[in-house]
């Protein structure tokens, strides 16, 4: 099997999407840049092609199958069957829960799991006739832990994981593997215009690593799990977090670690 191969990357046009569509293309793979924005898309295939890449740039709504139709058909006219999906696209829509309109809540679970589902599905299909695929979503740890105001969003990512771990279960006969990415703090351009820096003062200590994620530190992850060599990695799903998800109490200073009873 040709390494990486045709990977479609959706919501590629700015920020985690555009950080993985370019180390995707780093890697060799050639890669479908999906976007709702033309601007985006535009500056995605620039990056990549200044870098001796090759990129297609297509429009995708992945609230609407007809553009999803449309992109994994110019896929295939351009090159050959997606061998990579990254189901990167999401959007957030905080609100408390008691304030969360039927819209709203539809909105975002039509983009951030139907619009998994029906990509995935997709390029499902033509995977199977190849016997190859790698599908990776983009869950995030708000699907693992709760957060205020996460109502629709934490919800559409914990459906992220069960939907991960279901086209695992019944794709694998077919030689294609499904994982998720649970991303923890990352520090998106979007996260950088609007978290004050009380709010990343309140947020840091709660990571063990001590900083915010980078766009890339994804992009890597990603890059691992769509590798043709983690064909037994299958249903997994991976937080990139620093340890946000895995820390409890926090404290501050540092831990003594000589205060045990073997001195």
């Amino acid at each position: 099997m040709e390494e990486y191969g045709v990977a479609l990357v959706t919501g590629a046009g700015s920020g985690i999407g555009q950080t993985t569509a370019m180390l995707l293309a780093e890697k060799g793979a050639r890669v479908v840049v999906t976007d709702i924005s033309e601007a985006g898309i535009s500056d995605t295939v620039r990056k990549i092609e200044e870098m001796g890449g090759k990129a297609l740039g297509q429009r995708l709504d992945v609230s609407n199958p007809d553009e999803i139709e449309a992109a994994f058909s110019a896929a295939e006219q351009w090159d050959k069957c997606v061998d990579v999906l990254v189901n990167n696209a999401g959007i957030v829509n905080i609100q408390t829960f008691l304030d969360y309109t039927p819209q709203d809540w539809h909105q975002v679970m039509q983009v951030n799991l139907t619009g998994s589902f029906l990509c995935a599905q997709r390029a499902a299909r033509d995977m199977a006739k190849q016997s190859y695929g790698r599908i990776i979503n983009m869950s995030s740890v708000s699907g693992l832990r709760a957060g205020v105001g996460r109502t629709a969003y934490g919800t559409s990512k914990a459906a992220i994981i069960g939907l991960t771990r279901q086209i695992a279960l019944e794709m694998a006969p077919y030689g294609i593997t499904a994982n998720a990415i649970a991303p923890g703090p990352i520090m998106t351009p979007l996260i950088e215009a609007n978290y004050t820096e009380e709010t990343i003062s309140r947020l840091l200590p709660m990571i063990p690593v001590g900083r915010f994620g980078k766009c890339s530190d994804i992009g890597d992850a990603v890059c691992y799990l769509a590798n043709p060599g983690t064909g037994y990695v299958n249903g997994a799903i991976l937080t990139v977090d620093g340890g946000y998800y895995s820390s409890g109490m926090t404290q501050t200073g540092k831990l003594d670690m000589t205060a045990s009873g073997d001195k």
